[in-house]
């Protein structure tokens, strides 16, 4: 019988098999292969059991190494910073949890946030161990992620994004653009750039496709409706400044005015929101659809 899903906060730990070695202790091994974490630390996590076997128990101090033994660990940020905005549960079911994300909160476990991310913060609420994104948006676009919460019918959800199978409607605020005509279809090539965390656009073939409408305007800002075909990593904020119109407080894009981590400022969201999500149900046959209750204001 397989073991229980572990988590802690809504955190679930990281796995590491260990490697082969001449160790005496697991603590001997994952201070070896763990360089950056001291002893005195892993030590603590021990005692606090924070650091399981396979079978979820505590391992020790004590705990003979053993070449492959699976040994599950919750990753742990000092002093971890919390986001002071709160998500908001639009659907749950026995498979699928819809939640709108406020700006400012990851998806997912990375870098600094582990459990002020929104992914924990569900399994804490929810108790639900099962639950993983079906797709992600950006740590600083708010909007509408989905989760499947059953992993018998997980892969029939994921298949929806695999073969575009979602129409996914998101909206965004940025300066006018008088002499372009919309709506327009901008289909680039978009590449890794430096610092490693932008994306560029390229020569060669389309990889990245949006169709991009005008809503409304107000004085020199227009209210874009932004359609993706493909989810390349920051297509819209790419797209959009690759016409000229820069995302309202993008950091990145088209300039980099901040590095990934420069502590935010909550009085400048990015004005981006995943807005829509709609798709035919892959169980009952029925059409879906999902509004973010989140707007941008201008």
């Amino acid at each position: 019988m397989p073991a229980p899903i572990i988590h802690h906060a809504g955190v679930r730990p990281s796995t590491l098999h260990l490697p082969r070695g001449e160790w005496a202790t697991v603590l001997d091994c994952l201070c070896a292969h763990f360089a950056a974490i001291s002893r005195e630390v892993w030590l603590e996590r021990m005692a606090r059991g924070r650091v399981l076997g396979a079978d979820g128990l505590p391992l020790g101090p004590q705990d003979a190494y053993r070449e492959g033994l699976r040994v599950h660990y919750f990753r742990e940020v000092p002093q971890e910073v919390e986001v002071p905005f709160i998500e908001t549960l639009l659907h749950v079911d026995e498979h699928l949890v819809v939640a709108d994300k406020p700006h400012f909160l990851p998806v997912i476990p990375s870098g600094s946030y582990v459990e002020q991310t929104l992914l924990a913060r569900l399994i804490k609420r929810l108790d639900n161990p099962h639950l993983v994104p079906i797709h992600r948006i950006d740590r600083l676009t708010a909007g509408l992620v989905l989760f499947s919460a059953n992993p018998g019918s997980r892969n029939q959800y994921q298949q929806l994004f695999r073969d575009r199978q979602i129409v996914k409607g998101y909206e965004a605020i940025a300066p006018a653009l008088p002499d372009q005509i919309f709506p327009q279809l901008r289909k680039t090539r978009m590449v890794e750039a430096k610092p490693f965390f932008r994306m560029q656009e390229a020569q060669g073939a389309a990889n990245s496709e949006t169709r991009i409408e005008v809503r409304e305007q107000y004085g020199d800002l227009c209210r874009y409706g932004l359609y993706p075909v493909t989810g390349k990593k920051h297509q819209l904020r790419v797209h959009l400044a690759a016409l000229g119109a820069g995302i309202c407080n993008d950091p990145f894009y088209p300039e980099l005015t901040a590095a990934s981590d420069t502590p935010d400022d909550y009085t400048r969201p990015l004005k981006l929101l995943a807005q829509e999500l709609a798709f035919i149900d892959p169980l009952s046959g029925q059409s879906r659809s999902f509004r973010s209750e989140l707007c941008l204001d201008w």
